[in-house]
């Protein structure tokens, strides 16, 4: 029986990283090593923005649901808490989407909010 080498598993391994590290500066792009360091740095880097997105974007949605209560003379912790005790079940993205496009629903909301807190 033959003996199998593993050069051809290893020039595929190293064309994998070498064809996604494509447009690196220098040696990142060319020697294997130095490709192979800059696409562990930068998948771990892809791994943590995916997660800070998710942060960034609920930042968002919280600022400009803010800003549409100070529109209507609420702060944001009175308005989710009035929601909440009208039973009313909409997540911070939709809200955040009618405090900037569509104010009149928003401010029907925001009386909503009022009236379970009174």
């Amino acid at each position: 029986m033959a003996r199998v080498k593993g050069a051809m598993m290893t020039r595929k391994r190293r064309n994998k990283i070498l064809k996604l590290a494509k447009g690196y500066w220098g040696s990142k792009s060319k020697h294997f090593k130095m490709a192979n360091q800059a696409m562990m740095k930068s998948l771990t880097y892809a791994y943590t923005g995916r997660k800070l997105k998710k942060r960034d974007f609920r930042q968002l949605w919280i600022t400009r649901i803010s800003a549409g209560c100070k529109l209507n003379g609420m702060n944001y912790s009175t308005f989710m808490n009035g929601l909440k005790k009208a039973g009313v079940v909409i997540n911070r993205k939709m809200l955040a989407e009618l405090a900037v496009n569509n104010k009149a629903a928003f401010t029907q909301l925001t009386e909503t909010a009022k009236k379970a807190l009174a």
